[in-house]
């Protein structure tokens, strides 16, 4: 058993530290002293890396708005001393969540210039205006003025932008323009897709300049198939794109991050001194995560389970909660988000424990992995609303189950004929690509979006971080969440 014990407190550290409304992990709320980069990450900010790819909530927002931030700047330049990203660095935003005219087009007005320009002029014209120094550029303020006079002036467009590039170069610094929530460009894949591809095709563009960096965050459904890849020399941009994962190891980094820099962070570095002779060390007021616990992942077992006890049970047949809890919140490729991470911590936290002496018992960790489950499913509900639909008639069926018998109550509810009508006479939003294709073409769609699992007998199985939120069940598994 763990010899050293964090007290029951715990629970309140664990409450104080994490954000009550884990939503806003990767926002521009989001504090510095919580910025933790795993060494997966780093290069994912390095200027030259222009594709950063991610699911959702997996951080993408996070490094847009930790690279906007001065402070978190200094603590990556601290972690990372090789880096081209400094506090020097310039940056800009191309494309964002939070609506801001003068620096770039809303989706309305997106929609509207690609009826008379193509997307790539559409985001240099972004980039441009971006870098350029305000005192060369002409006075316009609306986008549809500011497309068509970089079209109709390429000879000046092109001298701007070279002594743009020479200034920084001689500063030996980078201007990063940032591309992020591409999601929100477009109700429709075909203009999504329209726009993901004129971006790259302007990232590709500006891999000449040798200091001017655009960078685009996209999500795995941003680059499927040929639709954006179908301009020459595609593969240029897309085979040096980076993917942000979350290994066991970083998650737990991430909660030290956390609990370290916490309103009880000096009884949690005491705990780690005391129980474990690990020294956090401190930088501008931030306590960074000691480099024995980031490699050592034997360490960062032990110092979860002294917050939780070794079992998820009375023994060890149930399992151990540090691998645990990430895998039960893991997709078919066994991604996981740390927004789900951290939701599910949280919640077992707010749990009141039993007669249990650790501070998270292993049933709290349970309804944490409920919770996250929730907040998953509700986070799909946002981005594509019809997967609810396809999913509530399959509700109180256990898993893995033969396709033919999700084949059978998708008939049974008249799902997929009603979910066409609707496609057919109103906009849904971002629609099943394969809807034509019927039953066999909607297993592709949920499949590539994570949901469905297909098993090597051919069987379907879905992933806890799904399952247990839509209401299905799994024997032996956590039992789904009710109906609200």
């Amino acid at each position: 058993m763990t010899s050293y014990r964090f007290p029951l407190e715990m629970r309140e550290w664990l409450l104080s530290a994490l954000p009550e409304d884990t939503a806003t992990f990767g926002d521009r709320r989001h504090e510095a002293k919580y910025t933790y980069l795993p060494a997966g990450h780093a290069r994912a900010l390095q200027p030259d890396c222009m594709v950063v790819k991610g699911i959702r909530g997996a951080g993408k927002s996070f490094w847009c708005a930790a690279l906007q931030d001065k402070k978190c700047l200094s603590l990556v330049e601290a972690v990372t001393p090789r880096s081209d990203v400094t506090t020097s660095t310039k940056i800009s935003t191309g494309f964002s969540s939070t609506p801001n005219p003068l620096s770039y087009p809303g989706k309305n007005t997106l929609v509207t210039l690609l009826e008379k320009h193509k997307a790539q002029d559409i985001w240099r014209a972004v980039v441009f205006w971006s870098v350029a120094p305000p005192d060369a550029l002409p006075s316009l303020e609306n986008w549809s003025d500011r497309v068509p006079w970089m079209i109709q002036n390429p000879e000046p467009v092109e001298r701007i932008l070279y002594k743009a590039d020479q200034d920084l170069e001689r500063e030996k610094v980078y201007h990063l323009v940032l591309f992020d929530a591409l999601d929100r460009s477009a109700d429709d894949w075909k203009t999504m897709f329209t726009l993901v591809r004129g971006l790259l095709q302007v990232l590709l563009e500006f891999r000449s300049y040798k200091r001017i960096r655009p960078k685009a965050f996209l999500r795995p459904d941003h680059l499927e198939g040929a639709a954006t890849a179908d301009f020459p020399d595609a593969s240029k941009i897309l085979s040096q794109r980076l993917e942000l994962r979350w290994p066991a190891w970083d998650l737990y980094g991430l909660l030290w991050q956390y609990l370290a820099n916490g309103p009880n962070g000096n009884l949690f570095r005491a705990g780690c001194e005391k129980g474990f002779s690990l020294s956090f060390e401190e930088h501008s007021g931030i306590w960074t995560v000691p480099s024995k616990l980031r490699s050592d992942e034997r360490l960062a077992k032990k110092l979860f389970h002294a917050i939780t006890g070794e079992w998820m049970g009375m023994d060890a047949r149930r399992g151990f909660p540090f691998t645990w809890l990430p895998n039960h919140l893991g997709d078919p490729l066994r991604q996981v988000s740390p927004r789900s991470f951290l939701a599910a911590l949280r919640h077992a936290a707010d749990d009141n424990p039993r007669d249990y002496g650790f501070a998270l018992h292993y049933e709290s960790i349970k309804k944490g992995v409920r919770e996250a489950s929730k907040i998953r499913v509700k986070e799909m509900e946002e981005d594509y609303p019809w997967v609810q639909r396809l999913m509530d008639p399959l509700r109180g069926m256990n898993l893995p189950c033969a396709f033919e018998e999700i084949t059978l109550k998708w008939e049974e509810s008249g799902v997929l004929g009603h979910l066409k009508r609707q496609i057919e006479s109103e906009t849904v939003k971002l629609p099943p690509l394969r809807i034509d294709e019927g039953p066999k073409g909607i297993r592709q769609d949920l499949e590539d979006l994570g949901i469905f699992q297909r098993l090597l007998d051919g069987r379907v199985n879905i992933p806890d971080v799904y399952r247990i939120g839509y209401g299905l069940g799994r024997k032996g598994g956590v039992k789904a969440a009710a109906r609200e």
